[in-house]
């Protein structure tokens, strides 16, 4: 059975395809582009002029953009992103060979602009050039090891465990054909007084399935194949916390990750229902004891659901932050597989390595983000964002803490995606050929495994005695005060943090007034405004990219200096107030590498008196090439000095930062009035927001409006950002709009205009973000325009399938009428029985490069060239036929009649798949 949604074609609309589905997947590299008309007439179309590995298929609104890996791509849980220097294109479809990756071209604003300087990025990573290489030093500066913590949360508590699964009805959910399992792994305490608090662990996107030494993206598995068993990788962590008392569930989300391609959100919401799902059953188990699994009977004691953490690896991060942001704002039934009332309360979340895809964190639950310093795949650590994008939209009082752990990838949190340790086969995500002097195996900073497993169990318990627990005394190893755990050790984590009942002292925003500095733009490439400049050899993961540009209201602040004494002030427009708090707490980013940077801090009231707080040094993060190394450092000065001087610390004005090196660059993303102690948890008066995404029939005549529905829930008004297409949909308009709870609509109207010829559905699409006083759930949506017209029927006859050797084999592609779009005809070469059949020596070497990216040897039949050797033809919109060309090549061997043998494939609106007629090619001796 072929797969014309994976066919590396290009528009794959196939034959009798009734309705367009956004963005097919493209397949294996053995498998051709489309052949159109023209190929053999002008072989120096635009596409052959694009870097090695990528292709331009199609014409006009039609184009699609082909890029092929030199090998392949893991399934990750970053998204693979097409850019034309610094501009995204967009997100294509990958093919079930991990290398051919597909964007429409007409499929987002400004896509179908210049395409000078194309790259390939997953997580801010490279993919379509080698890694730069590594500087030539084999050694980096690592940071020291820092004070040990009274307390340590990685020791062992008193409890003696107990592990079981349990196995549920799959269930399904929106959006996704297939069931999601409902499987679980239970591990908790034996002899645990009372009702225990609970954590659930969720994995993030890996492959599905295994056999071997290979590992697939399907779901369910294919006979023969073995689930992969993620959810058990997470049992030395479970371990840890039902020694101390908890309940730990780790959920299985296979199903998920082998259909989470068609969710906009990435499957962020479908993760947060399974999430939901489990903790409703908890729930009713705990409601009626005798209903739960024998694994749950055995293996947990009673569960308190009031106190519940939440702790996901990667795209599970994301899944369990909106888990948490459902928890407390239910989400649209129709997007949502689990509407129900929450029965437990998300007391705090540990994302590892997450995804941010949507850029919008729950504000008010309190969180801890792993950023593991070599993650090689989610590269550019954009978890980051969990932290920086909740200042000023909720009340402040939840703390979010960001854990940067120096020498640890994405995959060796969980034992089932780690070599020697994992049932399927593992890799080490960071997957560097050459020697890296930060993250090769047995580098100085490079973790192994086992001391990044158990420094992650350290960090994951940690932040379940602060959140769940409320013991003040691991507040130090979250809050960037400069502790350490000792379990945690050989590891060298840093922390920051934001929240907790900080006060706000400089939060970058243009009606900031600086000199000697720069107010600079987190998402700009170059330029004066640019926080890092074009060239600059290591990311931010501050600056993590959006998925839609401008992505205004990102600001840093970036000072330069080539002398001691050179000074960056920064005054607010209005005074504000650090009374109650004990220190200035500055997160502060420098180059990776640097060493022995100090400044000076200075502050200055409204009436204008000043007072030198105290200097701070610090050293940047080891790193080379693109690390996301550009991360900022909490740095703390005492308020001491203000008190004495007579400041009012009341009416603070400005903040002075100055330079005691001779040259240097740092970046300041905030500072805040810090004072020790947890603050209690408030939650805020928010109001939640979803863009919906309707489908609309195009229609026969006439210009139709419809409106994007936006569903406003919650409790208080707040403003979102909007991404907006234009009417041509090159680019993006960004508005600012305020919400009410009750809102259904935010001005979003497209016009449609309808007609009688079949074309592709066109898709508006609409983001939006949080811009304070509001959580977006939803945040992708818009307008989706369904064909409604009939595909034109095809017919396929011969117009030379009888011909002498050197002479073209040619069948005719017809359309009983011509469409507005490409219509692409699939045919596969079968077996010849009876007779010799065509050889990869018998046709043209450049067609069969082009086509089947093969060599002529060795010398094969036609229907063995390749894996599942099928052609395509495309009939360009607006015409009514194309011809399938079989070049033959004329040789000196006297040989009998050779045949080929092709059939048609069809498919309907719903893929299914239909053989057509077989078609022979007879080619003569030419001797």
């Amino acid at each position: 059975m072929i797969r014309v949604p994976r066919l590396a074609t290009a528009t794959v609309t196939a034959l009798a395809l009734a309705v367009g589905l956004p963005e097919l997947a493209l397949a294996s590299p053995d498998q051709p582009r489309a052949q159109r008309s023209d190929d053999l007439i002008s072989p120096d179309r635009p596409g052959d002029r694009l870097p090695p590995g990528w292709e331009l298929t199609g014409d006009g609104a039609e184009r699609h953009l082909v890029w092929r890996a030199p090998k392949p791509v893991p399934m990750g849980d970053a998204r693979v992103e097409f850019y034309a220097g610094d501009r995204l294109l967009g997100r294509p479809q990958a093919g079930g060979d991990d290398r051919t990756f597909r964007l429409k071209l007409d499929d987002g604003p400004g896509a179908r602009e210049g395409l000078e300087d194309l790259r390939a990025l997953a997580g801010g990573r490279r993919l379509d050039k080698p890694a730069p290489a590594a500087p030539p030093q084999r050694t980096v500066p690592v940071p020291e090891r820092l004070p040990a913590n009274g307390t340590d949360p990685g020791k062992p508590g008193p409890y003696r465990t107990v592990k079981g699964e349990y196995d549920l009805a799959p269930v399904k959910l929106p959006g996704f054909p297939r069931k999601v399992e409902m499987r679980a792994t239970v591990t908790g305490p034996v002899g645990a007084p009372g009702k225990r608090p609970v954590a659930l662990f969720l994995h993030g996107r890996h492959g599905t399935c295994y056999k071997g030494g290979d590992v697939g993206g399907n779901w369910p598995c294919e006979s023969g194949w073995k689930p992969v068993p993620s959810y058990q990788g997470y049992l030395h962590d479970q371990k840890l916390l039902a020694s101390q008392g908890y309940v730990t569930v780790s959920v299985s989300a296979n199903g998920i990750n082998g259909q989470d391609d068609v969710a906009a959100d990435g499957g962020a919401q479908a993760r947060s229902s399974l999430v939901r799902r489990h903790l409703g059953r908890f729930a009713d188990w705990a409601a009626d004891p005798q209903k739960a699994p024998a694994a749950v009977r055995d293996s947990a004691a009673a569960a308190d659901l009031s106190r519940v953490l939440l702790v996901g690896h990667s795209r599970g991060g994301e899944g369990v932050n909106r888990a948490a942001l459902d928890s407390r704002y239910a989400p649209p039934a129709d997007q949502d597989g689990y509407p129900h009332t929450a029965r437990w309360q998300v007391r705090g979340t540990v994302l590892i390595g997450p995804t941010v895809f949507g850029q919008n964190p729950d504000p008010d639950v309190p969180s801890l983000t792993l950023l593991p310093g070599c993650d090689g795949d989610v590269s550019d650590l954009q978890g980051q964002l969990y932290l920086d994008n909740t200042r000023g939209v909720g009340n402040g009082s939840a703390l979010h803490s960001a854990a940067y752990m120096v020498g640890a990838n994405h995959n060796y949190f969980n034992t089932e995606w780690t070599p020697g340790q994992a049932q399927a086969p593992a890799n080490d995500d960071f997957g560097s050929d050459a020697q890296h002097p930060v993250c090769s195996p047995g580098s100085g900073p490079r973790l192994t495994a086992e001391q990044q497993q158990k420094a992650g169990s350290t960090y994951i318990a940690a932040a379940a005695q602060l959140f769940v627990g409320g013991d003040d005394a691991v507040r130090p190893l979250l809050d960037g005060s400069g502790r350490s755990a000792p379990s945690a050790n050989p590891a060298r984590v840093l922390t920051h943090a934001v929240g907790g009942r900080r006060t706000a002292a400089v939060v970058p925003d243009p009606a900031l007034k600086v000199t000697g500095g720069t107010l600079c733009d987190q998402t700009a490439a170059d330029g004066a405004r640019a926080c890092l400049k074009r060239g600059t050899k290591a990311q931010s993961p501050h600056f993590a990219g959006f998925e839609a540009t401008p992505d205004p209201g990102r600001y840093a602040l970036a000072m330069r200096w080539s002398r001691a004494g050179a000074t960056m002030s920064v005054k607010n427009p209005r005074p504000v107030s650090l009374d109650g708090s004990t220190s200035l707490a500055l997160r502060v980013a420098l180059p990776p590498n640097s060493t022995g940077t100090k400044l000076d801090v200075t502050a200055v009231d409204a009436s204008g008196r000043r007072a030198k707080l105290g200097q701070v040094r610090a050293d940047g993060l080891p790193g080379s090439g693109y690390m996301a190394t550009y991360w900022g450092q909490e740095l703390r000065v005492p308020l001491t000095a203000a008190t004495r001087a007579g400041l009012d610390l009341k009416r603070i004005q400005s903040l002075e930062l100055t330079s005691r090196t001779g040259s240097g660059h740092a970046v300041l993303m905030d500072a805040w009035g810090w004072r020790p102690g947890t603050a209690e948890v408030r939650p805020s008066a928010l109001a939640r927001v979803d863009v919906g995404q309707p489908r609309v029939d195009e229609g026969d005549s006439g210009v139709r409006t419809h409106r994007v529905p936006v569903r406003v829930t919650g409790d208080g008004e707040g403003k979102v950002r909007l991404w907006v297409p234009s009417p041509d949909r090159e680019k993006f308009t960004v508005k600012t709009v305020s919400v009410r709870p009750g809102d259904t609509s935010l001005g979003l109207p497209f016009k449609v205009k309808g007609n009688k010829r079949y074309g592709m559905p066109l898709s508006y699409s609409v983001l939006a973000k949080t811009a304070g006083g509001a959580v977006v759930g939803s945040y992708s949506g818009g307008l989706s325009v369904r064909e409604d017209d009939p595909m034109p029927k095809v017919t396929v006859k011969p117009v030379a399938a009888k011909v002498t050797e050197g002479k073209p084999l040619t069948w005719r592609v017809s359309l009983s009428a011509a469409a507005d779009t490409e219509i692409v005809a699939a045919f596969r070469f079968e077996r010849v029985s009876g007779g010799k059949e065509l050889s990869t020596k018998d046709v043209d070497k450049a067609w069969l490069k082009r086509q089947f990216d093969a060599k002529p040897d060795p010398a094969r039949p036609l229907s063995k060239v390749t894996g599942d050797p099928f052609l395509s033809v495309v009939v360009p919109a607006g015409k009514r036929s194309a011809d399938l060309v079989i070049p033959t090549v004329k040789d000196r061997v006297r040989e009998s009649q050779e045949s080929v043998r092709v059939r048609l494939y069809t498919y309907d609106q719903d893929w299914n798949e239909h053989r057509g007629p077989l078609f022979t090619g007879r080619v003569r001796n030419g001797s």
